[in-house]
């Protein structure tokens, strides 16, 4: 077993517009997770958690934490003892904001727990890591990125969590436009109605494909292929400073869209002129403005 292991993993947008719980981009923000074990013949029981960055202060410092219980979760399926638990975490992802938060977590904690109990992927493959991880989750679009990095097609089927990783073209950068204020991805999902008229449907559908070929090959068409109808409108009671933040970049020809479950808005573009005109419009209106590079590692691993 290895006693120390250190994790990376990147922040994640998910749906991208229209791609609805399938789509999702890894994105150049990261949290640094660093897990050791003691051995179990110390004596020493208890788990030991620090926090610096988001969440310090916050989160829960002990079993209770996300990437503790992802750990215990994978620990227990492994049949690996791990009485002792030292785990500090550097959080730069912000939390409650459509970013992936609770993905890079859980991601993180999978990796570490498979990592530390010596199992390899022979034991557990990264394919049960994105089921594992989909499972604690709720869904696997934000898992399927933070993991495999890139652009992300996830879905599940009767053998659980499933997903393919394309590469992004060369070009394309985000820039994440994140507001003072959270909001719950419980409260998010349920303002969507429990059905949507078809033809709706129909121009998402198109929309999602159209999102896939311009991430990887013609970014010129951003703009259109990102346009929603199946969850931003319905979510803009809870979020009205992000549908309008939505709307005014791309009523200027930006690729604007709610990330994930929101409050935080991507913008997808292939220009540097736009990353600029991005903070002018964003940035007076006190949103944070952060340009990102499209993250093609994925979760890394390091053992200590």
């Amino acid at each position: 077993m290895s006693r120390a292991v250190r994790v990376r993993v990147p922040a994640t947008s998910a749906n991208l517009g229209p791609g609805f719980d399938a789509l999702a981009l890894a994105l150049g923000w990261h949290d640094v997770v660093t897990a050791r074990l003691v051995d179990p013949a110390s004596g020493v029981h208890r788990t030991w958690v620090e926090v610096s960055g988001e969440g310090a202060g916050v989160v829960p410092a002990d079993d209770r934490h996300l990437v503790v219980r992802s750990m215990r979760e994978t620990f227990e399926l492994l049949g690996v003892r791990a009485d002792h638990l030292e785990l500090r975490c550097e959080n730069a992802v912000p939390h409650g904001r459509g970013l992936g938060s609770s993905a890079a977590a859980i991601v993180a904690g999978v990796l570490a727990a498979r990592a530390l109990s010596g199992a390899g992927d022979e034991k557990l493959r990264n394919e049960d890591v994105l089921a594992l991880g989909a499972h604690i989750e709720g869904h696997p679009d934000n898992v399927a990125a933070c993991l495999l990095g890139g652009l992300t097609i996830a879905w599940t089927s009767q053998r659980g969590a499933r997903a393919v990783r394309l590469d992004v073209h060369p070009e394309v950068r985000a820039v994440a436009c994140v507001p003072a204020a959270a909001v719950s991805t419980v409260a998010a999902r349920a303002l969507l109605p429990a059905e949507v008229p078809h033809a709706d449907a129909a121009r998402n559908a198109a929309g999602a494909a159209l999102v896939v070929e311009a991430l990887t090959h013609r970014p010129e068409h951003l703009l259109e292929a990102t346009q929603d109808l199946l969850h931003q409108p319905y979510r803009a009671p809870a979020m009205p400073d992000s549908l309008a933040l939505v709307d005014a970049l791309r009523t200027r020809g930006l690729a604007a869209v709610v990330s994930g479950a929101g409050p935080s808005v991507l913008v997808l573009t292939a220009r540097a002129d736009e990353v600029a005109r991005v903070g002018e419009i964003a940035g007076p209106a006190g949103w944070l403005v952060r340009p990102l590079d499209v993250d093609r590692r994925g979760a890394i691993v390091e053992s200590l």
